[in-house]
């Protein structure tokens, strides 16, 4: 008997010294933290159908459904750490955390920036708020997974005008987010936030979705795309880059700022919206950068005294201000003074709501455009240009000039319409840009530089941004069509040309070749 029991106990040892090494082979092979591993697909989720339909969501208990939510989607959600150079007069931030160093104020001064951020992928990308990231020194990004796991993190790409950056983890094997339409989401939806505010990882709260399509200029960018989901689902410092979440666990929008006059939440949190956030995601996954779609137009909201100008029946629409030369909406029949009311059946309302409709979409897509004009309903269909590098500054200046524009006429300082429409812009190989602006059909064309190209001729001759033209060679230039003229005189001989312009403190000056 005792033979038997010998064999059998040598049979299972070596039995479980054979299961051991299959299991360790086996989860040595599919390690989930192999930072060498990386995957030739990246796929970002999205979902167009709800999880839970309407009905089953109504019979659901709203306690078992957020934790059911809650347990799905925080894994998704990390904690990231950033290093930056700051001063002093940064530092007060409670996002902020003071690195102390013997060398005190000898040394540049360092702090780590406490934010979250959202997997979008298996293999490790992750997707955060462009202020959580910006400024790292050395790259030094250190991304914690809700079970623990450390990782550096890499900045992929960065978009400033939506404050929406991608990192990326040497990873596979993560759980991913799935992303839902933030075009359905509706005020009065329950919504999820979920990040790590004070550093108090994995936090969720729970509100419902306050308002839409908010413009609250909190993005330090003058391109920003601002159309937010406001929530009064609580939101602090450390949940930037967190994820706002509908009640079937889908990603709608991504945690980026609060209003608040104590720095703490006050019921008042804004996210960007998912349709805008993976759409950055994926071009900057794909690309490296932002393809911006470009329509072209300067636009105003429409107010009561802009709706009665125009005749309109009731206030709606985005009023165009002006159309740039060679743009997508000029070679498509766009003109000042349309109105626009819908993008691909879509109504806008607000100037925002339009830019976050065209900015979701990508160069060369068709739209339709309903078009007020003259007091019928017209459709234009417009094939969207794209925004260049080298474009971006002169969008910026039209974007300010349409600002401007808006806030004269909610302060009643602006009686004419007509001084918004005529603008015209022009670049000269000398190495300045100008803005072309006429008031009225009475008033002379004002020829502004808005932009001087750093070691061109036109730099090193003292143009300066803000200076307005008069003069070309002692010719008194009218309009751009004259300027253009009197410098393709001169056949690019910067020797034989001067200016006379007029700085921003109303002194006359001559600038020539030295």
């Amino acid at each position: 008997m005792r033979f038997n029991n010998r064999y059998l106990s040598g049979f299972l040892l070596i039995l479980i010294g054979i299961v051991a090494g299959t299991l360790f082979a086996f989860y040595s092979f599919f390690d989930p933290v192999d930072d060498r591993a990386d995957v030739a697909v990246t796929e970002v989720k999205h979902s167009s159908e709800p999880l839970f339909t309407s009905e089953q969501l109504e019979k659901l208990d709203a306690r078992f459904l957020f934790e059911r939510v809650a347990e799905r989607v925080t894994p998704t959600v990390v904690y990231i750490e950033t290093t930056v150079s700051v001063s002093r007069s940064d530092m007060p931030d409670d996002e902020y955390h003071d690195e102390e160093n013997f060398w005190g104020d000898m040394l540049p001064k360092r702090a780590r920036t406490v934010g979250s951020g959202i997997l979008i992928s298996s293999d490790g990308y992750i997707l955060t708020n462009n202020h959580v990231v910006d400024g790292a020194v050395n790259d030094e990004i250190e991304v914690v997974l809700n079970d623990k796991q450390t990782f550096e993190g890499r900045i992929v790409g960065q978009d400033p005008s939506t404050d929406l950056a991608v990192l990326k983890i040497n990873a596979r094997g993560l759980p991913a987010i799935t992303i839902g339409n933030s075009d359905k989401v509706g005020v009065g939806e329950w919504v999820l936030a979920i990040g790590n505010p004070f550093r108090l990882r994995s936090t969720v709260t729970a509100g419902i979705v306050s308002a839409l399509s908010r413009d609250v200029q909190i993005i330090d960018d003058q391109m920003r795309v601002e159309s937010f989901i406001q929530t009064d689902a609580a939101i602090n410092k450390g949940n930037s880059g967190g994820a706002l979440v509908n009640t079937s666990g889908e990603l709608i929008g991504v945690n980026t700022a609060i209003a608040s006059q104590s720095g703490s939440y006050q019921g008042y949190g804004f996210a960007v919206p998912s349709n805008l956030a993976s759409k950055v995601a994926e071009d900057i996954i794909e690309y490296g950068h932002v393809r911006r779609a470009l329509l072209g137009v300067t636009i105003v909201s429409v107010d009561a005294s802009m709706a009665e100008q125009l005749n309109m029946e009731s206030i709606r629409g985005v009023y165009v201000s002006g159309v740039s030369p060679e743009s997508a909406a000029e070679k498509h029949g766009l003109r000042a003074d349309d109105v626009i009311l819908s993008v691909n059946g879509e109504e806008v309302n607000e100037s925002n709501q339009l830019q976050q409709k065209i900015a979701v979409l990508n160069p060369g897509d068709i739209v339709e455009l309903k078009i007020y004009r003259e007091g019928k309903e017209v459709k234009k269909q417009v094939v969207l240009g794209m925004l260049e590098r080298e474009q971006e500054e002169l969008a910026e200046r039209q974007q300010d000039r349409g600002e401007s524009i808006e806030s004269q006429q909610r302060d009643g300082t602006m009686d004419n319409q007509e001084g918004a429409r005529e603008v015209e812009f022009a670049a000269f190989d000398l190495g300045f840009r100008v803005m072309a602006i006429q008031a009225s059909e009475q008033q002379q064309v004002r020829l502004m530089i808005i932009d001087v190209v750093e070691g061109s001729n036109a730099d090193s001759m003292g143009f300066e941004e803000g200076d307005r033209i008069l003069k070309v060679n002692d010719h008194e230039v009218e309009d751009l069509q004259s300027l253009k003229h009197f410098i393709a005189q001169n056949s690019g001989s910067v020797e034989d040309i001067s200016f006379e312009v007029q700085a921003q403190n109303g002194n006359i000056k001559t600038i020539q070749s030295k």
